[in-house]
């Protein structure tokens, strides 16, 4: 009967170490709390004529040829981000931060103490042999004695019948995979912020372009107003005008100046370099060439695209694992402690027969009364994979809201450039009459004045929507998930 029993548990034991089971529940991903597809509508769907061509193309206008076949656009998650960005100096500006930024030199060091986190808990799995051997020599009484020994054997290794070390190494294993994601949502984001401060900078210095343009004929014209006065054809109330229309684009020109060294510096932050000076050129900031079309696929693609919606899934399947391991503590402990080996009295003679020396020392340890600590750390470990479902649900939102409102400002600023292009236009238009006009007497000179600001802030509003134009494209392939593979 004892040996029914015995060949029992080892059959027990070899079933439970080959099929690996552990008392985790069974994972099954939560439903996405949002809708199966995208917002549609007008505020969706640009009705420019631009928008039949956008970046995709290259092209900044253009309509399809009857007959062809139109294909979508690829989802920014397949897109590597020296595809996306074809401005060659912002390649290279990207390729410098992803080389030198220390945030995202932090993540990746979090990942590698995380994979070495794994492959301790995973080590505790098997038992740890080590060999030991000792000399020693003594003297009582005048009588010296010696004793020697080596043996080699396993200390307190931990059988795990229940799977509780299975449950923490799963859970260490996605705990380094959740942190790998993290590093993936680190790098999209640094792509994201260098490609956006790049932007910046370029449309501050289109901005500060214009002023200095603005300033040179405002000058001219408070020279030629005041030489009109002198000569008794004006009033000294169109000098001042014209003066505080030059003081007004002065303020903003010491304004745009400061914003473009500012720009720099940012630039300079993100990189965790200088900026070289070997660069290669830079493209216009509204070019519409510059980044590649994208689609938007649908919702449900965000959950294994989008970096950290992996993140929050790894961390919720952790969760989870803890629960098995929380689970495991309310059954027996049981270790292992063995060894064999050899002593002897003379060093001469340890090797020799009847030297051999072994112990076995398996423990069992059974909770019985823990005054409800296994039971606490078990509703600890059901909450916290409550509190992670709640966290992968909130961020599975966020994303699909970041998305929605990328895709409405993808449309709609198409029609509000191409708005702000027809009003620099007519503004242009309209000071080139002005001016004349007021040269030849028949306008005031209020009008060429008011002419003369409609044009700067049209200028103006151009250059500002165009920046915002192009840094949502590239916050669109962010939250898409676009951005953390290699070239």
């Amino acid at each position: 009967m004892m040996r029914l029993k015995l060949s029992a548990c080892m059959v027990a034991f070899a079933v439970a170490m080959l099929t690996g089971c552990t008392l985790d529940p069974r994972y099954e991903r939560p439903a996405a709390p949002v809708a199966a597809a995208y917002p549609k509508g007008e505020a969706y769907e640009s009705t420019s004529a631009a928008a039949a061509t956008t970046a995709a193309s290259g092209t900044a206008s253009g309509t399809a040829t009857p007959g062809t076949t139109t294909t979508a656009p690829p989802l920014a998650a397949d897109i590597a981000w020296r595809s996306f960005f074809r401005d060659e100096r912002l390649q290279r500006l990207i390729e410098i931060a992803l080389d030198n930024n220390r945030d995202l030199r932090v993540a990746a060091l979090n990942v590698a103490e995380y994979e070495a986190q794994y492959r301790i808990t995973r080590a505790a799995l098997a038992p740890s042999i080590s060999a030991s051997g000792s000399l020693t020599r003594e003297r009582t009484s005048g009588v010296t004695t010696s004793s020697s020994d080596v043996s080699i054997g396993t200390t307190s290794w931990e059988i795990d019948f229940f799977g509780r070390l299975r449950s923490l190494k799963r859970q260490a294993l996605e705990n380094y995979l959740a942190t790998d994601a993290s590093r993936q949502s680190t790098q999209i984001s640094l792509i994201a912020t260098v490609a956006t401060d790049y932007l910046t900078l370029l449309s501050d210095e289109r901005l500060l372009q214009i002023t200095e343009d603005t300033i040179k004929a405002d000058q001219s014209t408070y020279d030629v107003t005041k030489r009109i006065q002198e000569l008794g054809n004006s009033s000294m109330l169109d000098v001042q005008q014209a003066q505080n229309s030059l003081a007004s684009a002065r303020a903003s020109l010491a304004s745009y100046r400061r914003a473009v060294a500012q720009d720099r510096n940012n630039l300079v932050a993100v990189l965790g370099a200088p900026i070289p000076d070997d660069l290669p050129p830079a493209r216009e900031f509204d070019d519409e060439s510059m980044f590649a079309d994208i689609g938007a696929g649908v919702p449900s693609l965000l959950l294994t695209r989008r970096p950290d919606i992996v993140q929050a899934e790894h961390a919720l399947k952790a969760a989870n694992a803890n629960i098995g391991a929380a689970r495991a503590a309310f059954f027996p402990k049981i270790e292992l402690t063995a060894s064999a080996g050899t002593s002897s009295s003379t060093l001469s003679s340890l090797f020799k027969a009847g030297t051999g020396a072994w112990a076995f020392a398996p423990t069992v340890s059974v909770p019985i009364f823990d005054y409800g600590s296994n039971k606490a750390s078990l509703d600890v470990a059901k909450i916290e994979k409550q509190i992670e479902v709640a966290d992968y649900e909130s961020t599975i939102q966020t994303a699909f809201k970041e998305v929605a409102n990328a895709l409405t400002a993808r449309a709609t600023y198409v029609d509000q450039v191409e708005a702000d292009r027809d009003y620099v236009m007519s503004s242009q238009r309209y000071y080139t009459l002005a001016q004349a006009r007021y040269k030849a007497g028949t306008d005031s000179f209020l009008t060429f004045l008011d002419a003369q600001r409609t044009l700067y802030t049209a200028q103006q509003q151009l250059a500002s929507d165009s920046l915002s134009r192009q840094a949502n494209l590239v916050t669109l392939y962010k939250v898409l998930g676009g951005g953390w593979e290699g070239s």
